[in-house]
């Protein structure tokens, strides 16, 4: 495949694009190490996607019965899904966080890159050297886009850092509103784990894991919405109502389990999850979340300890 593109953004970041995958890329630092990442970068990304197609059908089927795999994104989705076989899980739930880790290595292999992030569609990867540190911002509810038009994305609904001296390096989101399929409810649930790969599939898990039994919630099997999807005949939700305060606890109550589970074992830092204005927050220690205005920012003051 040869239409792999870039293209600086006038802040300096660049836009990568090939197929499904959409980057936007940043880094500071002395400068000519930041170009020798930027091109670094640059050279891995057109064999990414043709690898990763080259084993997707391995690659869509459930843990662990996809078998192993070769290519070093390919790997590392294995390596983040593996700790949840438990359930029904494919490599696929990993697939933008572990994209977005392969291609930060770069800016780690130059001592004078202080910082960077590489984002593909949300699933961050972050470099960060000491004293570095990244603000991440909120959007917890892409609904509000349909509501209030494009407008709504220049008003976020929290915020919080990351610092060099945390175990973060990696941020994702998943919910039933966005690029992939949910089994749950959520509006949406940020997760901070170790990489990008292991926030995405950890987001993955907790965003299936908030929800409720209600006949109002509007579900069908992943095969009629894309006849590719991994998650084959599976109901995943397509509409959720507006619920009732106590069933909408009664979801984030589920979610946040979940998310204290995955904590206790190491899966993640923390989550911050969101539904219909209201949110939890799970963390082993203050996260430095501030929200933003009011209405559903007030919200992401309630925190959950394990």
């Amino acid at each position: 495949m040869s239409d792999a593109t870039r293209t600086r953004l006038a802040d300096g970041r660049w836009h990568l694009q090939h197929g499904p995958i959409d980057l936007v890329v940043g880094a500071d630092g002395e400068a000519r190490a930041v170009e020798r990442a930027h091109e670094a970068l640059w050279e891995r990304f057109p064999a990414i996607l043709p690898r990763l197609v080259e084993e997707l059908p391995r690659l869509r089927t459930e843990v662990p019965r996809c078998g192993p795999l070769e290519g070093p994104v390919a790997r590392r989705m294995l390596a983040a899904v593996w700790p949840h076989r438990g359930q029904f899980i494919t490599p696929m739930a990993a697939v933008a966080g572990a994209v977005a880790d392969e291609l930060i290595a770069p800016y780690r292999d130059e001592p004078a890159v202080e910082r960077a992030h590489v984002n593909d569609g949300g699933d961050i990867a972050l470099h960060l050297r000491t004293g570095a540190s990244y603000r991440v911002g909120l959007f917890a509810d892409l609904g509000r886009i349909e509501r209030e038009g494009w407008g709504a994305l220049g008003r976020l609904d929290g915020d919080f850092a990351v610092h060099h001296d945390t175990r973060v390096r990696g941020v994702a989101t998943s919910g039933w509103r966005g690029r992939s399929f949910s089994r749950g409810i959520a509006d949406s649930v940020t997760v901070l784990g170790a990489d990008a790969a292991a926030a995405d599939a950890a987001a993955t898990v907790v965003a299936n894991a908030l929800d409720v039994a209600d006949p109002r919630v509007l579900r069908r099997p992943a095969r009629e919405l894309d006849p590719d999807s991994d998650l084959g005949d599976r109901l995943v939700t397509v509409d959720v109502p507006l619920l009732e305060p106590a069933l909408v606890e009664a979801a984030l109550d589920a979610g946040a389990a979940e998310a204290r589970r995955l904590r206790r074992g190491g899966l993640l830092w923390g989550a911050v999850l969101v539904l219909q204005g209201r949110c939890r927050v799970v963390t082993g220690r203050r996260p430095g979340l501030a929200a933003a205005g009011r209405g559903k920012g007030e919200a992401l003051a309630r925190r959950e300890r394990p």
